[in-house]
């Protein structure tokens, strides 16, 4: 098996060249591959099925145990023109690695969830091309942003196998040297425009000779704007009014128009360049959704409406793959089945996804919170990888739709003693404007669960409904939910709700933790926060705790841990084989209750 679909969803040329599928591989424990020049080597030894981590059963190597310096190499047959650009992209490569073509250094990347690429025009030889990669990832390095991934040597608790080396899809694209390099879409929903924000290559021809920029944007079948653009500089912004078609002028945002998981319209996008001769230099399609997300008197609102958040927590494990879906049909049948059970979304959860995730939560309609896994301990250099790799990820995913927030922070992971100490305060501060200054369209949570500081979300975590004989627990969970007062009071685990020096602004209370019912299927192994022994007793704990959830008069929305099982995890709706443990449609009925609106209070407490 390997995964044969086009990786970039939202940027699309019609010409690229997958690399995925086997590469030569090795083990370097030693690191001596410098002195055996793997790079320049014939042959490695073993082989991979690009783009699982050797670890993953999908590899063909299947291989658990520590190997934190790894080689890949693969020869392909690639023409060697003159007047184009040859890129190699990688999705993701866990957790450095430097790259050659041919023997010879191209570039190095550090950072293993985010997307990254290298010119290798310049490296190329006639007939066959020779690639290699050295990848290293340090195994107990706690300053590196890991997530899930154990620092030790078996899974246990809530940390899971460990991921090395590429685990997305390889490709190339060979384009003309003047090509379109990034585009960016922002909708400014209240005056019915968008605005395209969009960077050409760096070439000396478009100030000595006319180059225009053609775009044409559709919904469906209609055609809402067209124009061509001369370009004067390598920097392309335009605001376009989308209500000019006299269909969406008229009632653009009562027709359904705007995007929303009940019904996700997307915009599509069409960008050509071209010279004076009419020649197209190159061709993108993309798309876009219209709305907008904003919170005001403790609720979130999308596209102007009070909007209740109903998400699951989503690992985006398999037990195959490990980070790496073995298909791009597995990222739509997860989001197919979290929307049957009547969630809206998902909290992406200590893993910065692939982008073919984030196109079908897009095109199928499903809120997604964006996390970047966090590092356990705060350094400099902790600090300062995190914020690198968090500006890779708005780069990479601003044009999704789906994304309403972004989650720089979890439980104070990388920040461990973030209640008292300023710097880590600041740091927690920084992350939170610092995503505000390059995406101003979505909310952000400066440390999700507890001790937050300036935050757009007060999103707690709370685990403490205990199971159906412990009364006095289960009764102490729901009051502590009940009231805007009782959520920033009451004691959710042994931290506070909010750092010292920071309190509740007013911005809206959701439980975005809670739940994790174990349930173990066929000879399954593993825990949950509170357990049950039939399919009966997990409907009864799941339609319980989620009782308690909706007669809160101060929740604006939920996130239930969780969606699938992962490794010794028990604790999902779903098997890690994506198998449903009940009945989908009683629990979609129990998430279907009625919330009730507790505006004026939040009205009230803003004004303290």
């Amino acid at each position: 098996m390997s995964r044969a679909e086009y990786p970039r969803p939202q940027f699309v040329r019609s010409e690229w060249i997958n690399l995925n599928g086997k590469w030569q591989f090795e083990f370097d424990d030693k690191n001596e591959g410098w002195k055996e020049k793997y790079a320049n080597q014939e042959k490695l030894t073993r082989e991979i099925n690009v783009p699982f981590v050797y670890q993953s059963e999908l590899s063909g190597i299947n291989d658990r145990t520590i190997h934190e310096y790894i080689w890949y190499k693969k020869e392909i047959e690639l023409d060697h023109p003159h007047d184009k650009e040859t890129l190699l992209h990688f999705g993701a490569v866990d957790y450095y690695c430097k790259v050659y073509v041919n023997g010879q250094f191209v570039g190095e990347h550090e950072g293993g969830h985010t997307s990254f690429h290298f010119n290798i025009s310049d490296k190329l030889v006639k007939g066959k091309q020779t690639i290699a990669v050295f990848v290293h990832d340090p195994f107990d390095d706690e300053t590196i942003p890991r997530g899930k991934q154990f620092w030790e040597k078996e899974s246990r608790g809530i940390w899971y196998t460990n991921s090395t080396g590429i685990w997305q899809t390889v490709w190339i694209e060979q384009l003309d040297k003047e090509h379109i390099e990034s585009v960016k879409f922002t909708s400014d929903f209240d005056h019915g425009m968008v605005s395209i924000d969009l960077l050409i290559s760096d070439f000396t021809n478009l100030i000595e000779e006319n180059r225009f920029l053609n775009y044409t944007i559709s919904y469906k079948d209609i055609m809402i704007a067209e124009d061509q653009i001369k370009l004067n500089s390598h920097n392309v912004k335009r605001a376009i009014d989308i209500m000019q078609n006299k269909i969406f002028r008229s009632n653009f945002h009562d027709a359904g128009f705007a995007w929303t998981p009940e019904n996700p319209n997307l915009f599509d996008v069409k960008l050509e360049l071209v010279n004076d001769a009419g020649h197209v230099l190159d061709t993108i399609k993309s798309y876009f959704g219209y709305r907008k997300v904003h919170s005001e008197n403790g609720m979130v609102f999308l596209n102007n409406k009070p909007y209740y958040q109903k998400l699951v927590l989503d690992q985006g494990y398999w037990p195959e793959g490990l980070l790496t879906a073995p298909s791009a049909s597995d990222f739509k049948r997860d989001i197919e089945l979290a929307k049957e059970i009547g969630f809206n979304g998902c909290r992406k959860h200590q893993k910065t996804e692939d982008p073919l995730f984030l196109y079908y939560a897009d095109t199928l309609g499903f809120l997604v919170w964006g996390e970047c896994a966090s590092a356990p301990v705060y350094t400099e250099k902790a600090a300062t990888r995190l914020m690198k790799e968090w500006v890779e990820i708005v780069e990479r995913d601003y044009n999704h739709p789906s994304i309403v927030t972004w989650v720089p922070l979890n439980e104070s992971w990388g920040v461990p003693n973030i209640h008292a100490d300023k710097k880590q305060q600041q740091f927690s501060k920084t992350m939170y404007h610092m995503l505000h200054a390059i995406d101003g369209t979505r909310l952000v949570i400066s440390n999700d669960g507890w001790e937050a500081t300036t935050t757009d979300i007060c999103a707690i975590h709370n685990y403490n409904h205990g199971n159906h004989d412990e009364k006095d627990k289960y009764r102490y969970f729901k009051e502590a939910l009940s009231s805007v007062e009782n959520l920033l009071s009451y004691a959710h685990g042994k931290w506070q709700v909010y750092a010292n020096g920071y309190s509740h602004q007013g911005e809206p209370i959701m439980l975005t933790e809670f739940g994790g019912i174990g349930f173990k299927v066929d000879d399954q192994k593993g825990w949950g926060y509170t357990s049950v022994e039939t399919v009966e007793e997990y409907i009864r704990d799941y339609r319980r705790i989620m009782e308690a959830i909706y007669q809160s008069k101060g929740l604006w929305g939920y996130c239930y841990t969780q969606l699938t099982d992962v490794e010794q995890e028990i604790n999902g709706i779903l098997t890690y084989n994506r198998k449903p443990k009940c009945d989908l449609s009683i629990l979609r009925e129990i998430n279907n209750q009625f919330y009730p609106n507790r505006l004026p209070v939040v009205l009230k407490q803003r004004k303290d």
